[in-house]
């Protein structure tokens, strides 16, 4: 199996050394290069386009966020993990959003990081729970809570509907496995893990599995 191609965006140079130290070493993944800057990083990358990108959230100048964003543009196949501390969840969910497969907590060990982006090469999400419960009481603060009347003027939020195999994949995703993980639990197909996926997509109106799982949290249609 040919190595994982990874590139790195990291602003502050002791981290950005200790991770290029750190992945150089594995034999699974490839560091195709490294950057301080968001700037930097896509001009990189437009001559050699990684699998995965480990990016930042807070670089100078362009954002992290806006890196996620370029670059799903550019290159839809790159997957995005992004670093973030506890009191970014307003970014996190811009990042996820704008495509980021999945998130880490600055100062993840090095077996997490690691294993994060095999999770997202293969198709899987990262999702920690302790953040994704802070991200749902940024969810709850401009929500209304199940049964309360809307606001004067607001449309009450419909609840959107999932099939038990639908719930059941969600489920899955959400604890970091990927389309044949999944398929590989429920006796099923990877191709036929997408096509369910596909259709979760479109009843929770996200586009990406950290957001189906964060809208499935939050509609309490699973738990993490």
């Amino acid at each position: 199996m040919d190595p994982i191609q990874l590139f790195i965006v990291e602003d502050q140079p002791k981290i950005l050394k200790a991770q290029v130290k750190l992945l150089q070493g594995v034999p699974e993944l490839k560091l195709l290069g490294s950057a301080g800057t968001g700037e930097e990083a896509l001009a990189a990358i437009e001559k050699g386009v990684p699998d995965v990108v480990l990016c930042d959230l807070g670089l100078p100048g362009m954002s992290g966020i806006e890196v996620t964003r370029s670059l799903k543009a550019r290159h839809p196949k790159v997957e995005l993990l992004i670093f973030t501390i506890f009191d970014e969840e307003d970014k996190v969910l811009e990042a996820i959003r704008a495509g980021a497969a999945g998130y880490l907590l600055k100062g993840a060990t090095a077996d997490k990081i690691v294993a994060a982006i095999k999770d997202v090469h293969g198709g899987g999400t990262v999702i920690q729970p302790s953040l994704a419960r802070r991200i749902l009481r940024h969810f709850n603060a401009v929500t209304p809570a199940p049964g309360a009347p809307p606001a004067p003027g607001m449309r009450p939020e419909r609840t959107p509907s999932l099939t038990e195999r639908e719930s059941q994949i969600l489920e899955l995703i959400a604890k970091g496995l990927s389309n044949g993980e999944a398929g590989h639990v429920l006796g099923i197909t990877a191709g036929t893990i997408r096509t369910h996926l596909e259709k979760i997509y479109e009843k929770l109106d996200v586009t990406n599995r950290v957001e189906a799982v964060t809208e499935g949290i939050r509609k309490g249609l699973i738990d993490v």
